[in-house]
């Protein structure tokens, strides 16, 4: 065999064998953070991670819940983004990162969103605790409990900016992703605030009024077209951390990176773990948008209660798997009994792909109906009896 024909048959062989590789061995991310993991935020599958539970200290991506905890109370209509927040000298006083907001200084709470999502302002985050919670450590404790709610047992706060190095200040890679998962799907509108590089705000104090310039810490604005966010800590004690997410063909991702050796190293790390992410991942997604059939009632009311969709179903692959193979399959009992109240589950969609299930969406009563006294039978025969 000559030397052509041997070289032609190893690479043949090298190609058939990187076929038959999985096809997370044959791409993965380079990265030099000791923790990171990668997340698709609409189903919350992680799609690669290194050491992603272990504690670690924050830095400013603490403000993530901060944020998180600021829109919580904006949902409930308590505040308002035009509400007036004042500047005590404590929150003055905050070093690191800030914004220089003056003692006395009102800010809309918006402005003060701003200075939290684009500079990281601490001035910022102390000023917006304070007025939400009347103290700092008020508010400390309703970040706890939003991170017991979601489950972050890594996680614990001593403060609402960052600044702390105390061990008691911590959480990980994977707890990160899921407030960050939490902050932009539940409250999307964040996204407008951490995609802006650079504006100016007004400060009116009794020295008279300047304008100051709000610059991004986020440098992936500008080093990777499909970032939306998120956020970015540093200290000398957890080094350079980021949650990163980014839009792409509607699959929107979540990269943290933690413990990064140096500032341009985070955001390679960064851009790295999301060009894997959007290299492997193929998103599909049924609206359920379609009509269901009406289900029999027994001993209510009413004879049928209609239904809905308890919302789309979504499945990311990162397998290659053939998505037009997905089926789905309306599972209803033939009838159900009163009481019924509107929400509640009575059946599901149930989606499979090869034959394996692969998830599914509940389907909810769209009515509450009440269960039928001897009254009402009294007047179901009437009526019955008139139409004749």
């Amino acid at each position: 065999m000559n030397k052509f024909l041997k070289v032609t048959l190893c690479y043949a062989i090298c190609f058939i064998f990187c076929l038959m590789l999985p096809m997370e061995v044959l791409a993965q991310p380079q990265v030099e953070a000791p923790s990171y993991i990668l997340m698709e935020a609409s189903t919350g599958q992680i799609i690669c991670e290194k050491d992603a539970d272990t504690r670690r200290s924050p830095a400013s991506i603490t403000k993530i819940m901060t944020l998180l905890v600021i829109f919580d109370h904006l949902g409930t209509g308590r505040v308002r983004l035009d509400s007036e927040v004042m500047t005590s000298a404590y929150a003055k006083s905050m070093g690191g990162s800030q914004v220089f907001l003056e003692e006395g200084e009102i800010q809309t709470l918006e402005t003060i969103i701003k200075c939290i999502a684009v500079s990281s302002g601490n001035d910022a985050s102390v000023a917006a605790a304070e007025f939400i919670a009347g103290s700092e450590t008020e508010f400390v404790d309703l970040m706890n409990k939003r991170a017991k709610e979601l489950g972050l047992n890594n996680t614990h706060f001593e403060d609402c900016c960052g600044l702390s190095e105390s061990d008691d200040h911590y959480t990980s890679a994977k707890d990160v992703a899921i407030m960050s998962k939490e902050l932009i799907t539940k409250y999307p509108q964040i996204l407008d605030y951490t995609k802006i590089w650079m504006e100016d705000i007004t400060h009116t104090t009794h020295q008279g009024t300047s304008n100051f310039t709000l610059s991004s810490t986020n440098k992936l604005l500008k080093m990777y077209e499909w970032t939306t966010g998120l956020k970015t800590g540093s200290t000398s004690k957890a080094l350079y951390c980021l949650s990163a997410t980014a839009s792409k063909d509607g699959i929107d991702l979540i990269g943290v990176v933690m413990g990064s050796p140096s500032n341009k190293t985070r955001f390679q790390d960064a851009m790295a773990l999301l060009n894997y992410g959007y290299s492997v991942s193929a998103l599909y997604e049924d609206k359920n948008e379609e009509a269901l059939p009406a289900l029999p009632v027994k001993g209510g009311v009413q004879e049928e209660a209609a239904l809905v969709y308890q919302g789309p179903f979504r499945y990311l692959d990162i397998q290659g798997s053939d998505l037009g193979s997905i089926q789905k399959t309306i599972s209803l009992p033939p009838e159900v009994e009163a009481p019924l109240k509107r929400g509640d589950a009575v059946g599901e969609a149930v989606y499979t792909m090869d034959g394996k299930r692969i998830g599914s969406v509940s389907i909810l009563s769209d009515v509450t109906i009440d269960k039928a006294v001897y009254r009402d039978y009294l007047i179901k025969v009437w009526k019955l009896f008139c139409s004749l």
